[in-house]
């Protein structure tokens, strides 16, 4: 199983070994707006969900602290292109 934690401007998952293996960053613009500029997740545990949980962990995030979010990741971008639940929360 994996474990995901909150550091300052990131979330990051790690294996049972408690070693990092993806990460979903972001920054801020003004009090009002994230931008979700990188999502990493290591080649080996691909394909697995993790991407789409780091994402939507920032999703859930912005929603508690009244944010809209600006997906210039790539993939990041194509969660919201494809899940309509975020379009709430899409600047």
């Amino acid at each position: 199983m994996f474990t995901y934690t909150q550091e300052e401007k990131r979330f990051v998952v790690f294996n049972q070994e408690e070693t990092e293996i993806g990460e979903v960053t972001w920054s801020t613009a003004g009090d009002s707006m994230i931008i979700i500029d990188h999502t990493y997740v290591d080649d080996k545990y691909r394909g697995q969900g993790i991407a789409e949980k780091l994402v939507s962990l920032v999703v859930s995030y912005a929603r508690e602290h009244h944010k809209k979010i600006i997906p210039l990741c790539p993939f990041a971008k194509k969660e919201f292109d494809r899940k309509k639940e975020y379009q709430d929360i899409l600047k």
